[in-house]
């Protein structure tokens, strides 16, 4: 017997299970020079790769969005330009151009502080392999053996091997590298499948058929255990799938505390199709809608209509219940390739989110018009992130008044009453928290950013990774002065960071008077029902004997 502790954990479960390796074979791109009278016809071969790769990702993007943003990746005109300009230029092969442009794009990715957006790079080779695979004339699928639910064990799993495999044989997921972003962890948790990623070198040591178990939840992965071993987590599965089945039945119940106190589990969301996936975790509405996504799966900023016809949708889908989008929170470690950002230093505390709508305010009113237009649609709110002051609030609201008065004055329907709120993610937002309630109808904490700057810990660091930690005292204080500041001036509070997700600090932050849980829509029924199992009086004690503790370890030791 062998075992492995895993420290990112993406998906919860067990899984006892045969091993199935998958062991990537790369295929390499040859570096042959080609003469200049080769060059139209290996750009045309290079076309026909393109068109090929864009055929299948378009069958597949109907059953996974993730393959529509692949599909406009492997179109995108500024790969097509480094590829076509090394063929050009270099007198390089198409296979050697393809594999130079995809370094380069993979670097720049890598390189973005972010973690969401540093798994982008494995989007990029993922694309990549396929153009190269079409431009090579190769089929494979290294699932086809695959006959028995089996644990996979894999270096790393793209978006296009996902696609290949019948997830119904799938019993959980193993990787040596990735993150929790990683499309494998997203694949995973929408799924309800056991997964660890980032497990390190692990490859060696197994072999297809070999028994092992999957513990997601405390991230180990024992290999050839002894029987008792099995037969306990056998025990602990079926204990598991006892409380799922259970969480799924009491989950259309009303949110509220056993003393009958109510909050709200709402979703974080990038597109309508994440809502549709969502509304099968019986969720209150959509507690942050990312719509940065609009624009970055776009080779334009996306127009006023276009919007429209998203938010609508979304809003629809919804059925009067909550939609909170928040406005354009671009840059930093998210870019566009059709806008030039200025270099800086750091630019996390740059230019970016609100800073730039606000200098942008014709970008930045298509989008409120386009939010008010669909606001008639549905109960929709507005959310501005990245907030330091009261003078910027003022500025984004007297943006949003001016694209009032246009509607009204094209008698366009809109809600007069939408409600505005902020997203409090600075230490400035935390302590103007009083100042920016009397304006605001609600605050969204955004505890991942907010983590990092109150700590000033750079949580994409991997030497002090362990010192960002939301259950610090200063965070832990943080929050509960932004939430009774609200609560001061009739504003309602509520979390889209992860932290809201979070089981051991779930019932803390309703102890504090949180109102709103949005989270990913996969931990909505664990969060309802560990929160309907509690009384509100009871966690308001233990909150306010928590926020007395002067350390982490004393925190965790009251949780």
């Amino acid at each position: 017997m062998k075992e492995w502790k895993v420290p990112k954990t993406s998906s919860r479960g067990y899984a006892i299970a045969p091993v199935y390796v998958v062991r990537t074979v790369e295929v390499k791109a040859d570096e042959r020079k080609i003469s200049a009278e080769e060059v139209d016809s290996e750009i045309k071969r290079f076309e026909a790769a393109v068109a090929k790769a864009q055929e299948d990702l378009l069958e597949l993007a109907s059953q996974n969005e993730i393959f529509a943003a692949h599909y406009a990746m492997a179109g995108d005109i500024a790969i097509y330009d480094g590829v076509t300009g090394k063929i050009r230029e270099n007198c390089d092969n198409a296979e050697a151009a393809l594999m130079q442009t995809r370094d380069e794009y993979v670097m720049i990715f890598e390189s973005m502080d972010d973690e969401y957006m540093r798994e982008r790079a494995a989007d990029m080779k993922d694309v990549s392999g396929r153009l190269l695979y079409a431009l090579k004339g190769i089929e494979d699928n290294p699932f086809a053996a695959m006959k028995e639910k089996s644990i996979i064990v894999a270096k790393d799993l793209a978006p296009s091997d996902t696609a290949k495999m019948n997830l119904e044989l799938v019993a959980g997921f193993v990787t040596e590298e990735g993150g929790v972003t990683s499309h494998v962890s997203i694949i995973a948790k929408n799924q309800g499948i056991p997964c660890l990623v980032g497990a390190g070198p692990i490859l060696d040591e197994v072999e297809n058929g070999m028994k092992a178990i999957l513990d997601a939840g405390s991230g180990m992965f024992i290999l050839e255990p002894e029987e008792a071993l099995i037969r306990e987590y056998e025990e602990k599965a079926a204990e598991l799938a006892r409380l799922t089945e259970e969480m799924e039945r009491l989950s259309t119940l009303p949110s509220e505390t056993m003393d009958g106190h109510k909050f709200s589990i709402c979703a974080n969301v990038g597109s309508p199709a994440d809502i549709r996936n969502a509304l099968k975790y019986q969720i209150d509405g959509v507690g942050l809608f990312r719509s940065e996504f609009l624009y970055m799966e776009n080779d334009h900023f996306p127009t006023e209509d276009e919007q429209f016809e998203a938010y609508k949708e979304a809003a629809e889908l919804l059925g009067g219940r909550e939609l909170t989008i928040r406005t354009l929170d671009i840059g930093g470690d998210k870019g566009l390739d059709y806008y030039e950002f200025p270099k800086e230093e750091n630019p996390f505390l740059g230019y970016r989110a609100i800073r730039m709508c606000l200098e942008e305010t014709e970008m930045f009113k298509t989008q409120l018009r386009a939010i008010l237009r669909a606001s008639a649609f549905g109960y929709i709110r507005i959310m501005y992130p990245m907030m330091i002051s009261v003078e910027e609030l003022q500025a984004a609201n007297a943006l949003l008044l001016e694209c009032k008065k246009e509607l009204d004055q094209e008698q366009i329907a809109y809600d007069k009453k939408i409600q505005v709120g902020i997203m409090v993610e600075t230490p400035a937002a935390v302590m103007m928290a009083d100042d920016f309630a009397e304006l605001v109808d609600f605050f969204s904490i955004g505890t991942n950013d907010l983590t990092q700057y109150v700590l000033a810990v750079d949580r994409g660091n991997p030497r002090i990774s362990e010192k960002y930690n939301s259950f610090h005292p200063a965070v832990l204080r943080a929050i509960a002065h932004t939430i009774e500041a609200a609560h001061r001036h009739n504003a309602k509070a509520g979390m889209c960071g992860e932290f809201a997700g979070d089981e051991m600090a779930s019932s803390l932050l309703l102890g504090m008077g949180l109102d709103e849980f949005s989270m990913s829509a996969n931990g909505a029924s664990r969060i309802k029902y560990q929160l309907r199992g509690v009384t509100y009086e009871a966690m308001k004690e233990r909150a306010q004997e928590v926020l007395r503790q002067s350390t982490i370890e004393k925190v965790m030791e009251h949780l």
